[in-house]
């Protein structure tokens, strides 16, 4: 079995240095807007990353593509993973992106 190469960047995120709260919290904002189907390659130094950006993709809908081989960022110590945006994908709560957009079960917000 042979896997399709990842697509070229349309959006890159660096997030070298943060852990996954702060990496997801630049990845939201960074495709806010962005349309369905842009390509997204994040760099990261977190060694969660590997389980919670696939993890955050299902949560999502967006479609995780995998790791990126890149001899550059490898040698500098990061990792580059990548995602395709979708156009269904389930909208996530800006200041929380790891929880779903909606009604808060603490209250409204103030």
């Amino acid at each position: 079995m042979t896997s399709a190469p990842i697509p070229a960047a349309d959006v890159t995120v660096d997030g070298t240095g943060l852990l996954c709260v702060a990496l997801l919290l630049r990845l939201r904002k960074r495709i806010d807007g962005a349309p369905a189907g842009t390509v997204v390659h994040i760099i990261t130094t977190d060694p969660a990353a590997p389980l919670d950006l696939p993890a955050w993709c299902h949560m999502t809908g967006h479609h995780y593509l995998g790791p990126v081989p890149d001899a550059a960022n490898r040698a500098a110590n990061r990792a580059v993973y990548a995602l395709r945006l979708a156009a269904d994908a389930r909208p996530t709560r800006p200041e929380a992106p790891w929880h779903p957009a909606g009604p808060s079960s603490a209250g409204p917000a103030s």
